[in-house]
């Protein structure tokens, strides 16, 4: 069986920093940001990139619909 590779890209200046896709990610990927968007929100960004499945948790969860999952069998 192959294996599921995940890349998580979150709109940055959308992301209003409300925290909901870092509690859902099961493999404790996500995390905000120290740096500000133009609206003054910590960002989410993959702080733990290589142990994405591509679940999608996080994209189901966002408010705002700014993270796009990418998935890729290797």
């Amino acid at each position: 069986m192959a294996k599921v590779k995940g890349a998580v890209v979150v709109d940055k200046e959308t992301c209003k920093g409300c925290n909901l896709c870092v509690v859902a990610c099961p493999q404790d990927v996500l995390s905000l940001a120290r740096e500000v968007n133009s609206k003054g929100y910590n960002y989410s960004h993959m702080q733990n990139p290589d142990a994405c499945t591509g679940c999608m948790s996080c994209a189901l969860v966002c408010p705002d619909s700014c993270i796009t999952v990418y998935r890729v069998r290797v």
